[in-house]
């Protein structure tokens, strides 16, 4: 009976399952071509006029905004798929930005441009880099405390960022390996409410995450932050297990 009213308790406590298409499963998903968004001949016209005059200026790409990159009639559609991402699925795949051809510089303001009008870029360090290269710098994310895994070629297991929306946007294809695989963090929830509401009620308190060196003055080499946080009627999920981890071995040191 004291268990029983103890578990109910718990589940009370804790937000509602979530409804919506941001539940879904992956085997399901991967028969499904809704999410994959393909540009057309004229979506490209559009962004190679933005870009081209940005990238032959040699324009400051992190000062770029959305007024300096106008796409008249592919914003509509750039602002859908910002819905789905924000407040559907949680994910879509655009295909078809002609990289082969472009130069660095051009692949970078065609996709910064782009970027803008799904929102405001936020840096990814301390050095305040707002547009990053996913490359194997023969770093040891284990063994430097500073090192970024995707500045490794170990792999990344999964994990949120610290912002709204993540961009992505590939270059050449690997040799070997770089596949990406998403899940969804609301099933996760609704899941884990569902089999184990004792073990989800802890990932709304706030756990240790290391700051990979990157620590302001005064403050500790970590950041306290839980994995699941309730606001204003919407649930997020803020997930790095790496980090976590390696500041639980700072704590123990």
């Amino acid at each position: 009976m004291a268990q029983d009213g103890n578990a109910a308790r718990t589940i009370e406590s804790l937000p509602p399952p979530v409804e919506g298409p941001a539940i879904w499963y992956g085997p399901d998903m991967a028969k499904r071509t809704e999410w994959v968004h393909a540009l057309s001949a004229e979506d490209l016209g559009e962004i190679e006029l933005a870009m081209r005059p940005l990238a032959d200026a040699q324009a400051d790409i992190a000062r770029i905004t959305k007024a300096d990159f106008p796409l008249p009639k592919l914003a509509p559609k750039l602002a859908r798929i910002c819905n789905e991402v924000v407040n559907g699925r949680g994910f879509a795949l655009m295909r078809g930005l002609p990289v082969d051809r472009w130069s660095i510089r051009e692949a970078a303001t065609a996709y910064f441009g782009i970027g803008s009008h799904f929102g405001n870029a936020r840096s990814q360090n301390a050095k305040g880099h707002v547009l990053g290269h996913v490359r194997d710098l023969g770093l040891n994310a284990a063994k430097d405390p500073t090192a970024r895994v995707y500045q490794t070629r170990e792999r990344q297991t999964y994990h949120t960022d610290s912002c709204d929306i993540v961009g992505l946007l590939c270059l050449k294809t690997a040799r070997s390996g770089g596949a990406s695989a998403l899940v969804s963090s609301m099933t996760i929830y609704n899941e884990m409410r569902k089999r184990r509401p004792d073990l989800l009620l802890p990932l709304f308190e706030p756990l240790h995450t290391d700051r990979r060196g990157e620590v302001p003055a005064g403050q500790k080499p970590w950041h306290d932050i839980p994995i699941f946080n309730w606001y204003e009627g919407r649930l997020s999920a803020l997930y790095a297990r790496r980090y976590i981890e390696s500041a639980s071995r700072r704590c123990r040191h």
